[in-house]
Order: C-alpha cells, then sequence, then structure tokens
C-alpha cells in the first residue's frame, strides 16, 4: 500500500500539473469504486476547476471549485497516472480536462475508492476517521511524539508506528526501516525503550520520510508515481525485502518474523 512518501509524491505532482484545470468530462468504468451515482459524480464533477491537492495519512483530497471535493484512497494496488503515463491494467475512472489531458485511476484489486462530498462533510470524514497526527507537521514534536507513547506504554513499537490512529501515513516499509535505523528492535516494548532510544526513532522516521518523498517514495509492487515511473527510494532500504541477505552494517542475515500479522526484517546484531 503507498504510504506517506508514495501519497505525498503524487499530490506535488498533481499540484504542478492539473492545478486550476478545468474537468470536461468523467468516465466511471468501476461504479463499485465511488459513493454516488454515476450520474451524480459526472454532474458535480464536470464543468469543475481543480482548486486545491492535499494529503491527509493515505488519502489525497482534491477539492474543486463548487466546495466539492474527492477523497481518493489507493489501498493496495491504486494508480492515479496524468496524461502519458502508463498504469497497470484498464483504468477505471478517467478525468479529462479542458486542454485534453487526462488523470486516470487504475486499481487492479478494486480496494481503492474516490468519495465525492461537499469539502466540508470531506473534511469532517477525515476527522472521524481516527487518524493521528502527521508526523512531518512542525506541531510534531519529539515532546508530542513521547506524550503519545506514554498512552501506548504496553505497545510494540514497530505495530504502533504503523497503527494510524497512533500516528498518519507510516506502513510497514517504513516503520520497518525506521527500527532499523534507530538500531531498536521491532519487537521491544514501548515501556521498555530508553529516552535516547525514542529520540533516535523519532529522528529516524522524519528523516527516512523526507528522504522518502525527495526520492519518489518506494516501488516494490504495484506502486508509481503520476508520471507513472518508480520510486528510487528502494535503492535505500535497509531491511524492507531483505529478509535472508546480509546486514549492510555487520553482515549478520536479516531476519524475518511475523508481527502484528506482517511480514518484518530486522538486523538481530544491529536493532536489540
Amino acid at each position: 500500500m503507498p504510504e506517506l512518501p508514495e501519497v505525498e509524491t503524487i499530490k506535488n505532482q498533481l499540484l504542478d500539473q492539473i492545478l486550476n484545470k478545468k474537468i470536461i468530462g468523467v468516465e466511471v468504468i468501476k461504479p463499485r469504486m465511488i459513493n454516488v451515482s454515476v450520474a451524480d459524480f459526472k454532474k458535480k464533477i464536470e464543468g469543475e476547476k481543480i482548486k486545491n491537492i492535499r494529503r491527509r495519512a493515505k488519502m489525497l483530497l482534491m477539492d474543486f471549485s463548487n466546495d466539492y471535493s474527492l477523497i481518493i484512497h489507493l489501498k493496495m494496488t491504486g494508480q492515479l497516472i496524468y496524461d502519458g503515463g502508463t498504469g497497470r491494467g484498464t483504468p477505471h475512472i478517467i478525468y479529462t480536462f479542458a486542454d485534453k489531458s487526462q488523470l486516470k485511476h487504475y486499481d487492479a484489486r478494486l480496494f481503492g475508492y474516490a468519495k465525492l462530498f461537499k469539502t466540508r462533510e470531506a473534511d469532517d470524514f477525515i476527522k472521524e476517521s481516527d487518524i493521528g497526527p502527521e508526523i512531518l507537521e512542525k506541531e510534531f514534536t519529539l515532546l508530542k511524539f513521547e506524550e503519545l507513547l506514554k498512552q501506548r506504554k504496553k505497545s510494540k513499537i514497530k505495530p504502533l508506528l504503523m497503527d494510524q490512529s497512533f500516528i498518519a501515513g507510516v506502513g510497514n516499509i517504513y516503520a520497518q526501516e525506521a527500527c532499523f535505523c534507530a538500531k531498536v528492535s521491532p519487537q521491544r516494548r514501548v515501556e521498555a525503550l530508553e529516552e535516547f532510544e525514542i529520540k533516535k526513532i523519532y529522528d529516524c522516521l522524519r528523516k527516512i520520510l523526507v528522504s522518502a518523498v525527495k526520492d519518489g517514495g518506494t516501488s516494490m509492487d504495484s506502486y508509481v508515481d503520476a508520471k507513472g515511473e518508480k520510486g528510487k527510494y528502494i535503492f535505500k532500504l535497509k531491511v524492507y525485502g531483505k529478509g535472508g541477505e546480509g546486514c549492510s552494517e555487520c553482515g549478520e542475515k536479516i531476519k524475518t518474523i511475523k508481527l502484528g500479522g506482517r511480514g518484518t526484517s530486522f538486523c538481530p546484531n544491529c536493532q536489540k
């Protein structure tokens, strides 16, 4: 599933390419992906301009000039491809702009969605979704991180970092990478973490997410950016997807276990 860096990459690219463009046509090939009738979907979007594109956690919000907004969630296999790029399979929703360029929404497994709301209702939908704070916001200080951890002392750190009600946008890839960077075992309970380890996790997570955004995210499976290109952060991964390989730091074989129902790789020598 695309995580914060991947969705942020797509958001930034679309802001650069389609902001203030007028939509002249919408084609919905898979109505199950939307929350209203096809006729209403087209009526509310066609003829409107893109006023803004925002990200919250792993979701995109596309605001229109008539005070309606789309909440787009790519889930496991979703792709948003702007003019000229190639997605996987057949597009399921196609937005055509006045300059004849197109934005195509693909979703091989049809787990994602494009939900249309009044903008204020879209904001309410997000608020009611039990999503934690954005870790890259200036307001998310180390002190705030520490305060949140105190409320979850019995939790294991890696599954907790993935919990969207704890912090927003972090998934399996970056939770594993942050734990490796901090030299902390993903199995450690919050109550067992030293103060310097908490600071290291905080610093590592922010640093890794910023770096991943700069590299256009990580492409392990179906993720591509809005140009149809793969993310380059895959070349910087230290443990994710590397079970059985030698650790880049010490040479010890990277171990993979199930933790919180998800495959989790770590170095048993470097991470304690």
